[in-house]
């Protein structure tokens, strides 16, 4: 490919350069922080659970359980802290209706734009 257009000498120049600063590395810091920036306490993530607790859907079917709020509350006060960790961080993973269907709409829309790009590109798709 010659590059006799200035645009294009311009381009590639500009492309060149942009990968040899990109591969640079760059410069890190390292420093010190206090346990209390590194990971979340207990008091956070019971805070997290109580907020949990207080939606009515989980009021409603905990009572249906046959529990309170504050049973609840005191069964996971027993808990350790490693358990109530992972119980608030399987809490905040948590949506309301969530049932993969995101992940079937995801999958529709890439197999949708695979077609397209096949369809644009001379190849035929053939659906039996």
């Amino acid at each position: 490919m010659k590059l006799d257009n200035p645009i294009l000498r311009i381009l590639s120049l500009y492309l060149v350069l942009a990968m040899l600063l990109l591969s640079l590395p760059s410069q890190g810091w390292a420093m010190f922080m206090p346990s209390s920036q590194t990971a979340p306490t207990r008091q956070t993530d019971v805070i997290t659970i109580q907020k949990a607790l207080e939606s009515s859907v989980v009021k409603q079917r905990l009572m249906d359980y046959g529990f309170s709020s504050k049973e609840a509350m005191s069964r996971i006060n027993k808990l350790t802290d490693k358990e109530i960790h992972q119980f608030a961080g399987n809490l905040d993973s948590l949506q309301a209706g969530a049932d993969g269907v995101d992940a079937l709409i995801f999958l529709v829309l890439v197999a949708i734009i695979v077609v397209v790009v096949l369809e644009a590109t001379g190849h035929k798709v053939i659906v039996r």
